[in-house]
C-alpha cells in the first residue's frame, strides 16, 4: 500500500508486558502478516513461536495468542519492538523509512523487574547501547526470520544461551 508514491505509515502493536517480566525480546517491527493479524510473530515461517516453544517446554506453536501471551508472561518474558511506527514496502527491516522510536522509559514503571533485553536481530540490536546504559543487560540474537538463514538448531543455542529457557513460571 502506498500513499503520496511512498510507503504509507504502519503502526506497531502494543507490547507484552506486566510487572513480572525480566527479560524483554525486542524485535524491530512487526511483518505485514503480524500487523494484519495483530499479533507479534504471526508469518507461518517465522521461527519465534517455535524457538520459544522448545526453549521454554511449552506448545507455543499450536496455542492461540492469547495463550501465548499468558505463557510467556508467566515465564517472566515480554516482547515488544523498536519502533512504534515507520514506512515500509514489504517485510525486511532494510526497507524501514521515517522509524519512530517507541518509549523505553516506559518500561521502568509497566515492568519494574525487568533486567535483559534479547534483540531478535541486529536492526533491532542497535539500541542496545542505549538499554545498556539505562542498567539492562543486553543481548543480540540471531533473528527468528525466515530472511535470517542460520539453520534452527543453531538459533535455538544461541537463544538458550541468553537465558531464556531459564525463566522458571509461577
Amino acid at each position: 500500500m502506498t500513499v503520496g508514491g511512498g510507503p504509507a505509515l504502519l503502526h506497531g502493536l502494543p507490547p507484552i508486558l506486566d510487572v513480572g517480566v525480566r527479560i524483554l525480546i525486542l524485535g524491530s517491527f512487526p511483518s505485514p502478516a503480524s500487523l494484519a493479524a495483530e499479533h507479534y510473530y504471526a508469518h507461518r515461517q517465522n521461527q519465534f513461536w517455535r524457538l520459544l516453544g522448545v526453549l521454554l517446554c511449552e506448545p507455543l506453536p499450536v496455542l492461540d495468542y492469547a495463550d501465548k501471551q499468558r505463557s510467556l508472561l508467566k515465564h517472566h518474558i515480554g516482547i515488544w519492538d523498536a519502533y512504534r511506527q515507520c514506512r515500509r514496502q514489504g517485510a525486511l527491516d532494510a526497507a524501514i523509512q521515517s522509524a519512530e522510536v517507541n518509549d523505553f522509559l516506559r518500561l521502568r514503571e509497566e515492568a519494574p523487574q525487568l533486567q535483559r533485553i534479547c534483540f531478535n536481530g541486529r536492526t533491532a540490536g542497535k539500541f542496545a547501547v542505549w538499554f545498556q546504559k539505562a542498567g539492562y543487560q543486553t543481548i543480540v540474537l540471531p533473528s527468528t526470520s525466515p530472511a535470517y538463514t542460520l539453520a534452527f538448531e543453531r538459533k535455538v543455542e544461541f537463544w538458550r544461551a541468553a537465558g531464556l529457557g531459564e525463566m522458571a513460571p509461577d
